[in-house]
């Protein structure tokens, strides 16, 4: 049996955001239950499929289960807590539904590395885990603002389909016969 460092079930809010300026922003997956508040990063391409994967998964149970209420989007903003203070990498991200209780949940391993420069295996037990059980409303709100963050990055070259940084962006499909693209 898997023994999580972090078991919020259920979970008063769920938020998959970003911090900083974009190019050097800082993804993370949040939950929070009481006054506990839990902060896992991970890549901005992670934050998108686990958006992608929810919403998926939501359509899917409502094809299943008809009987079921469709779940809404929620005009109420999610912000996530600070200060951000990172629990672990996400190294691993299980997604599953609880039909008993109609409620989704996010198993979350670390990825950990050891001296030698490997990655240890995320089903080995002394690997960090978390587990996230929120709503399935909670949980496409959280997919929606995953995925409106993760569009709020820099804008993409319409050439070289690099991003452009603020400081600017010398485009290679150019051949330096042009100026450096800047926002």
């Amino acid at each position: 049996m898997i023994e999580y460092i972090y078991d919020m079930n259920p979970v008063d809010q769920i938020v998959a955001d970003a911090h900083g300026e974009p190019g050097n922003r800082i993804f993370f997956l949040q939950a929070s239950a009481g006054n506990q508040s839990v902060s896992l990063v991970l890549e901005k391409e992670e934050v998108a499929n686990l958006a992608v994967n929810v919403l998926a998964l939501l359509e899917e149970l409502e094809k299943k289960y008809p009987y079921l209420p469709p779940t809404s989007s929620s005009n109420d903003p999610l912000y996530p807590q600070h200060p951000l203070d990172p629990t672990f990498r996400i190294g691993q991200l299980i997604l599953g539904y609880d039909e008993e209780n109609d409620t989704i949940w996010v198993i979350a391993k670390a990825l950990v590395i050891t001296e030698t420069g490997t990655a240890i295996d995320p089903d080995d037990e002394g690997v960090p885990t978390t587990r996230f059980v929120a709503t399935r409303n909670q949980m496409r709100a959280m997919s929606e603002h995953a995925l409106e963050v993760v569009s709020n990055g820099r804008p993409i070259c319409p050439l070289c389909n690099r991003s452009i940084d603020r400081s600017g962006h010398f485009c290679p499909r150019t051949d330096g016969h042009a100026v450096s693209i800047a926002l």
